[in-house]
């Protein structure tokens, strides 16, 4: 399987970065965190310092399954501006691979990059003008089969999840979610979750 990484900027939320690492990881997907520094040390939004698996230079992305990018403030405008991200991001986009982003990050990231442009997309309220071109919902997760949008913290597990269910299928997505105790834990009305 093809790994997945995940994009660590000082400023990143706390919530969205951890809740997709270990759901991916419970799902057996390979991911790996990436720094966008010089240092594998990356603070959040909220003060706590994560070592990073490596650092964006030492890493090769040749062969990358998911790019993911987490918000918060200021880490979203922290990706945003890190030019060697936004490049690799736009090559994976224009090769057809897939992508996620949540809160702040679909539209100060992808959105000024303009690969939401005719595509429907979430994010934190207050950014959609960010959004270029996009075909704005209000809702938790928008998935499209090559990109999964989050709205915000509270919505982590919820795309998580949807990352999961665009990489290995809708059962896998559901055992994880049941395993995890989320309700309704008969999963008969799951539709909410993925959107």
């Amino acid at each position: 399987m093809k790994e997945s990484f995940v994009f660590l900027a000082d400023g990143f939320e706390d919530i969205e970065a951890i809740t997709v690492i270990d759901v991916l990881r419970r799902a057996n997907i390979p991911v790996k965190t990436i720094s966008i520094t010089s240092s594998p040390e990356v603070t959040s939004a909220h003060g706590v310092t994560m070592h990073a698996d490596t650092v964006y230079n030492e890493t090769l992305f040749d062969n990358a399954d998911w790019l993911i990018c987490p918000g918060g403030m200021p880490g979203a405008q922290n990706l945003a501006e890190f030019a060697p991200l936004t490049r690799l991001l736009k090559k994976h986009a224009d090769n057809g691979g897939r992508m996620a982003a949540i809160c702040a990050a679909p539209a100060v990231v992808f959105g000024q990059l303009g690969l939401l442009e005719g595509k429907p997309a979430t994010c934190y309220p207050g950014f959609e003008h960010l959004c270029t071109g996009a075909i704005m919902e209000d809702k938790p997760v928008v998935s499209t089969p090559d990109m999964v949008l989050g709205n915000g913290p509270s919505n982590a597990l919820l795309w998580s999840l949807a990352i999961v269910k665009a990489t290995l299928g809708e059962e896998t997505s559901r055992k994880i979610a049941g395993d995890m105790l989320l309700y309704p834990r008969s999963m008969e009305d799951i539709e909410h979750i993925f959107g």
